[in-house]
């Protein structure tokens, strides 16, 4: 990606207001993709966003520059990004376009794109909208204007896609969930998809008001959860982040279950049913209590770079169909064309009710190492990561954990961070040792 000046791992995102999440950029940005498609003979786009207060600024900006462009626009309204992606196919349109900074606060905000096959944009589709972005913007003449229309029965539709991805002769009706939608945009389809399969839910996180999307909620602060569902005495919950394509669950006794015990349940489930289609995709920071507890099932596994989009090209490299991030991304290719919160809990459901188990019971086979991930953020012109005294203390510590865990830093691909991760058997030793990197870290200028 080190070649491109806009589009990151994850589309273009930034602080609204700050380039280039500003009116006028992203009015050009539609402009440029949209001359780009247009060259492809496509003349419709779809148009979703979460709930974040600058949505509707962004959204008016892209319909203007795709309108300029002589694109028609379907504008889906709140719509999580994996619904966008669903949509974007069964409207044949050439691509979705999704406003959102997915886990981030509200302040943030971006912008991605879905071809017409409901997958990432190919590099070679941004770097060519990358390249008109350095043309002037133009604008067709009016009779070739594009048109906008509100896509209305939009949430109705993913609703019914999501509940076909669940057995038809199974039904959730001896479960109670307590849902978390971030006060994102599955506040209004999350909820409906267990209920109507027969779930009593409890709601939480459905009060969106523009400014609280993820904000002690959802999939990336899972206490408010995890009360509730002691509470309340649930069976499970289910909390997604703020544009619904990361999971995460809990257990009755409160326990939160991530990505990496997620994917083993399915994985097993698979191989319980009789489907053993390949291996799993995890990533650099997957824990290793998944890749032996795999092995021990002979499941091939194997670790992509971090990022949903890198997991997603490792399966389509190797053929297989399930991949996950720990942190909630979790893909099932025979579902869905991307990573998808909650048709990822569907996936669980159906093995807690072909089962007859409890997710407590579903997760035991898997023991997670400790595992503890320190955010170091840094503003100095060195990278920490080339840095001499670093890159010993963690040659230091990869020798001490030899055969035990293991080290990983990394750079944070939306933010200036840099992530120290540290496994092992012990989890003192391992704070003590993730620390001792981390102090490093901050020396850096």
């Amino acid at each position: 990606m080190s070649n491109r000046k806009y589009f990151g791992t994850d589309g273009i995102r930034g602080l609204v207001g700050q380039y280039p999440i500003t009116p006028e950029f992203v009015m050009k940005l539609g402009y440029a993709a949209g001359k780009v498609l247009a060259g492809q003979g496509t003349k419709k786009v779809l148009i979703g966003k979460d709930t974040r207060i600058s949505g509707y600024m962004l959204e008016s900006a892209l319909e203007a520059g795709f309108s300029a462009a002589g694109i028609d626009v379907g504008l889906l309204g709140p719509m999580p990004t994996p619904g966008i992606a669903y949509l974007t196919k069964t409207f044949r349109a050439e691509a979705g376009i999704v406003i959102s900074a997915s886990h981030n606060p509200f302040y943030d905000n971006g912008i991605k794109f879905f071809s017409n096959s409901g997958e990432k944009l190919p590099d070679a589709v941004e770097l060519a909208i990358e390249a008109e972005l350095d043309n002037p913007m133009g604008c067709v003449e009016s009779a070739k204007l594009g048109k906008a229309s509100r896509v209305n029965d939009a949430a109705g539709r993913y609703i019914e896609f999501c509940k076909s991805n669940f057995p038809s002769k199974m039904s959730l009706k001896n479960l109670t969930i307590v849902v978390d939608c971030a006060h994102g945009a599955t506040y209004h389809i999350a909820p409906n998809v267990f209920r109507e399969l027969g779930a009593t839910v409890i709601e939480i996180g459905t009060g969106p008001n523009g400014t609280n999307i993820n904000k002690d909620c959802g999939a990336t602060s899972m206490t408010a959860i995890s009360e509730a569902v002691v509470e309340h005495n649930a069976d499970l919950g289910i909390a997604l982040d703020g544009d619904g394509d990361r999971i995460m669950m809990v257990d009755h006794t409160g326990y939160v279950i991530d990505g990496d015990e997620i994917i083993y349940i399915i994985a097993c489930n698979d191989l319980k049913s009789g489907r053993k289609e390949g291996g799993v995709v995890g990533t650099l920071m997957s824990n290793m209590g998944l890749e032996l507890a795999l092995k021990e099932l002979d499941i091939e596994f194997a670790r992509s770079n971090v990022g949903d989009r890198h997991v997603m090209e490792l399966l389509k490299e190797k053929g297989w169909q399930l991949g996950a991030e720990n942190s909630g991304h979790v893909i099932n290719l025979n579902h869905t064309s991307t990573g998808d919160g909650i048709i990822a809990a569907l996936n669980v459901l159906t093995a807690v009710t072909k089962q007859e188990k409890s997710l407590f019971e579903l997760r035991q086979g898997l023991t997670m190492l400790p595992q503890l991930l320190v955010n170091v953020r840094f503003a100095g012109e060195n990278n920490p990561l080339n840095d001499a005294d670093v890159l010993a203390a963690v040659d230091e510590v990869n020798e001490t954990l030899t055969g035990r865990g293991r080290v990983l830093l990394r750079k944070s691909g939306t933010e200036p961070l840099i992530r120290v991760m540290v496994e092992g058997p012990d989890l003192d030793e391992v704070t003590l040792l993730a620390n001792k990197i981390a102090d490093l870290v901050k020396l850096v200028k």
